[in-house]
């Protein structure tokens, strides 16, 4: 049996919190052997962005063409990809290549408020590679932008999750974190099963990479070929973990305990 193989084409966060660092990261924690495509490189910390420098797209090409001829992607996901070229870039290697279990994570804005996705790229993500994808994982900033609309009640996280499910991605997971609600509660919905996932609040400022952490521990999941809404309540109880027991790194959005699901299950 071929060992679970998963990527991550996403930009690279020199502080190691969030990125490919943390998805790959992820993939290690979860069993499953690592892989990345570099869109972009980050100058950052837990205070923030400082600089960000594109690949260029012949290099993003290279990258995926290099992995495509000699390893099994079972499940890959997409984090950091800046605009609209990047986005049909990846789209095109998607296809070629035939990856399967695409996980979408619409990266958009920095904890600290840097644009991480330019303005025109949001349109040709929603048109072009939303509809390759097996689930989407916006948190409430994130799926507004999509849907153009403000999202601040139950009801209207349930109803923006169907209009982005309508755009072809197979299942929408929109993260609570960002919510007011009790609890942290993320809703997962795939035209069929309309289901909430929650779990308690944490007071944390150490945040950092939490959804690229969530998105990764999905494509781990799927790699090893669990279902997909099994591999999204693994990835709950994942990030809960990682957010619960904080490492306390850095002077400012700290990033999570990768380890952290590992000790608590004891394995």
């Amino acid at each position: 049996m071929t060992f679970p193989q998963a990527l991550t084409i996403a930009g690279s966060d020199s502080g190691g919190g969030a990125g490919i660092q943390a998805d790959i990261k992820t993939f290690q924690e979860c069993s499953t052997f690592g892989m990345s495509v570099i869109t972009a490189i980050t100058a950052q910390n837990t205070l923030g962005v400082k600089a960000v420098h594109k690949v260029p797209v012949e290099i993003i090409r290279e990258q995926c063409s290099a992995i495509a001829e000699d390893f099994e992607v079972r499940a890959l996901k997409t984090g950091m990809l800046v605009d609209a070229e990047i986005i049909r870039e990846v789209v095109r290697n998607i296809r070629l290549h035939q990856f399967p279990n695409i996980v979408i994570d619409p990266v958009m804005i920095a904890k600290g408020g840097t644009v991480l996705l330019e303005d025109e790229a949001t349109q040709v993500l929603k048109e072009e590679l939303l509809p390759l994808g097996t689930v989407i994982t916006p948190n409430i900033p994130e799926a507004e932008s999509i849907i153009g609309a403000k999202i601040t009640t139950k009801t209207e996280i349930e109803n923006a999750a169907k209009k982005i499910q309508k755009l072809g991605v197979k299942a929408v997971v929109i993260k609570g974190g960002h919510s007011q609600m009790a609890e942290a509660a993320d809703y997962f919905y795939d035209g069929e099963t309309s289901k909430w996932l929650a779990s308690a609040r944490i007071d944390t400022p150490h945040t950092h990479g939490t959804g690229c952490t969530f998105s990764a521990c999905i494509v781990a999941e799927l790699a090893k070929g669990n279902s997909l809404f099994e591999s999204v309540t693994v990835a709950k109880n994942f990030i809960t973990s990682a957010i619960k027991y904080p490492i306390g790194i850095g002077h400012g959005h700290g990033p999570t305990n990768h380890f952290a699901y590992r000790m608590e299950e004891g394995q």
